[in-house]
């Protein structure tokens, strides 16, 4: 099993209709469309599904390396409100060692603008894939 098929699994990433594009060493991009039902009550895109969308993308950088990781603390900081469309996240690894590694995974809209930032430490466990 290589990455793609191990974040492929991903059910609730498949029901929000989140989409992997890219993912290397230590590295991921993800896809999300921003539709009706992931709008909250004052008609902005529901913090939840962006934290998802972050955290799926980190979940496929930090288990890019082909050993199972899993993500111990995370924050997020809502930078700018987004409504409808399609949002971008990135996770770039900021450190790794043997059992830790962090990474900043940046949510943007197709202006480029930053929505969000969110930090994360992933634990790597010694189960290989």
């Amino acid at each position: 099993m290589d990455v793609r098929e191990l974040i492929g699994q991903d059910r609730f990433a498949k029901l929000l209709g989140i989409e992997l594009l890219e993912v290397s060493n230590g590295r991921a991009t993800s896809k999300m469309e921003i539709r009706d039902e992931h709008l909250n009550g004052v008609d902005i895109a529901q913090g939840g599904v962006i934290f998802t969308l972050a955290d799926f993308t980190l979940a496929a950088a930090a288990n890019s390396h082909g050993r199972v990781a899993v993500v111990i603390n995370a924050s997020i900081s809502f930078i700018k409100a987004f409504q409808k469309g399609i949002l971008l996240a990135e996770a770039i690894e900021t450190s790794r060692s043997e059992k830790i590694a962090t990474y900043t995974v940046n949510i943007t809209n197709l202006d480029g603008e930053l929505i969000a930032e969110y930090h994360g430490t992933a634990y790597r466990k010694k189960e290989v894939f």
